[in-house]
C-alpha cells in the first residue's frame, strides 16, 4: 500500500489554479521529490500534503486514510507528518537535546532520553545533546531539524528546500547523508527543490513540475535519458537542442552529420524534429575535420565546459578535460558520439520555452 497518494489534486486561490490535477504515489520508505523552477506550484503540493492548503479538487490520503478533500482537511498536527524547513528553525534557547526532544515531551523519561540519544547516534552527532544550535555548523543544525522532525516517528517526512542556505558543494553532500538516515529509519519523504544535483542525490523518484502539472514522474536516470517532454529534456542536465528533418524510421538528418536510431512515433519522413544534445555528446578530436569556434569556456576542475558555435551560428556544449586548455576565439575539432536518440516534433517547443 501506498504511504501518500494524491488523485487528481487541483489547488487555486482567487480563481487561478495554481496546482492542476496531480496525480502521484510514494510506497514505505521510498523518496520522492518535487522538482521545478520557482513558481511552479510544488511548495504549495507540499503544503497541501501538509494540511496548510485546501483542494479545489481531487484526494490526498496518507497511510491509506483520506486527509485532505474539497469538504475535508484535517489537521497538520493529525496527519502524522514531520517538517524540515530551510531555515531549520531550531530554539536558540533549548539545548539539542531539548531541540530534538520537543516533539516527543509526552515521552516518559527514559524512553525520550533513549530516542534523543539513538537520533544523535543516527545523524553522527553523538555526544551534542547539552551544546545549543549556535555552537553548531549549518550542516550540524540541518541534521539537528532532521532529528527532530524524526523524533517521534512519523508517518511522512516533509522537507521545503532544506539545503537552499548553504553552498552547492555541501548542499549535494547533505542531501546524500539525510538520504542515507532516511533509508536507515526507513522514513517516506518528500523534498521540494529546485536543485538537480540535490534531488539526485537524495530522491528515488522525481517530479518536474512546471505551471503546476507533473510533466514526468520517474528516476534521475530515465528522466535524463528518456525525458517524456522538451521542457524536461531542457530542464534536467545540460543541453542544447538543434533542428533535424527525419529521412526515414531510423534517421534524422541534422548540421551536425546524419544520426542514426530509434525515433519516436509520428515522426514521418519529412517531418521537422529538434534534436537534444548534451555536453557529453560532443568530443573533443584534433583530427577532425570538422571544427567549431569556441566562445565560452568554463573551468570545472577535471573538466572545461565549452560552448561552442557553428559555422550556421548555432551554438553546443561540450565537456573536455582542462588538459586540453584552448583560448576562446579557436577552433576546437569535434566528433559525436551520439548513442540514444532523445527527438521531439518541431512544434513541441513552447513547453520548453517557459521554462
Amino acid at each position: 500500500m501506498s504511504c501518500l497518494t494524491i488523485e487528481q489534486a487541483s489547488i487555486g486561490y482567487n480563481g487561478t489554479i495554481v496546482v492542476n490535477k496531480v496525480d502521484l504515489a510514494l510506497g514505505e520508505g521510498e523518496i520522492g521529490c518535487l522538482l521545478g523552477p520557482s513558481g511552479c506550484g510544488k511548495t504549495t503540493l507540499l503544503r497541501a500534503i501538509a494540511g496548510f492548503e485546501p483542494l479545489k479538487n481531487g484526494r490526498i490520503s496518507i497511510d491509506g486514510n483520506s486527509v485532505s478533500t474539497p469538504t475535508h482537511t484535517t489537521p497538520p498536527e493529525h496527519r502524522q507528518i514531520g517538517m524540515v524547513f530551510q531555515d531549520f528553525a531550531l530554539f536558540p534557547h533549548l539545548s539539542i537535546f531539548d531541540n530534538i526532544a520537543f516533539g516527543i515531551r509526552h515521552f516518559e523519561g527514559n524512553d525520550k532520553k533513549r530516542r534523543v540519544t539513538e537520533l544523535l547516534e543516527l545523524i553522527g552527532l553523538p555526544g551534542h545533546g547539552s551544546r545549543y544550535p549556535h555552537e553548531l555548523s549549518g550542516g550540524q543544525q540541518q541534521r539537528i531539524a532532521l532529528a527532530r522532525a524524526l523524533a517521534p516517528r512519523p508517518k511522512l517526512l516533509l522537507m521545503d528546500e532544506p539545503f537552499s542556505s548553504m553552498d552547492a558543494d555541501l548542499r549535494e553532500a547533505l542531501a546524500a547523508e539525510v538520504r542515507d538516515i532516511l533509508k536507515r529509519e526507513n522514513i517516506t519523504a518528500i523534498l521540494v527543490t529546485h536543485d538537480q544535483h540535490e534531488a539526485f542525490a537524495m530522491a528515488d523518484s522525481i517530479a518536474v513540475i512546471s505551471e503546476g502539472i507533473i510533466l514526468q514522474f520517474d528516476t534521475s536516470y530515465n528522466l535524463y535519458h528518456e525525458p517524456a517532454c522538451e521542457f524536461v529534456a531542457d530542464f534536467i542536465g545540460q543541453g542544447v537542442f538543434v533542428d533535424g528533418v527525419v529521412n526515414d524510421a531510423m534517421q534524422v538528418e541534422t548540421e551536425l552529420t546524419t544520426l542514426e536510431g530509434e525515433l519516436p512515433e509520428g515522426c514521418k519522413p519529412g517531418s521537422k524534429v529538434r534534436v537534444l544534445v548534451r555536453p557529453d555528446d560532443i568530443l573533443h578530436d584534433d583530427c577532425s575535420p570538422r571544427k567549431a569556434l569556441i566562445t565560452e569556456k568554463v573551468f570545472r576542475g577535471a573538466n572545461y565546459l565549452y560552448t561552442l558555435q557553428l559555422g550556421s551560428g548555432t551554438e553546443l556544449l561540450s565537456l573536455v578535460h582542462s588538459h586540453h586548455d584552448h583560448a576562446i576565439g579557436e577552433k576546437l575539432g569535434i566528433a559525436l558520439e551520439i548513442d540514444h536518440l532523445v527527438i521531439f516534433p518541431a512544434d513541441s517547443a513552447s513547453l520548453a520555452d517557459g521554462k
